[in-house]
């Protein structure tokens, strides 16, 4: 088991292309928000609470606030 790295690892695995772009994360993060207006429509807190959480980590690494420095600004 010690010589095993995982999913995703190696020069080839998860992130090697450099992870979602900024257009992918900015649509992710408007799907999120739509999903937490729902389930807070529909007295769902604790799903409307998380989604929300998704929504702003979204956002912020759309903007480029948070995660791995970008060179596509």
């Amino acid at each position: 088991m010690a010589g095993w790295a995982g999913w995703g690892a190696g020069p080839s695995g998860a992130g090697a292309t450099g992870g979602p772009s900024r257009w992918f994360l900015g649509v992710l993060a408007i799907v999120s928000g739509a999903v937490a207006v729902a389930l807070l429509r529909d007295r769902h807190h604790a799903g409307a609470m998380l989604a929300a959480g998704a929504t702003a980590y979204f956002a912020l690494r759309a903007l480029g606030a948070i995660g791995p420095r970008r060179r596509d600004r």
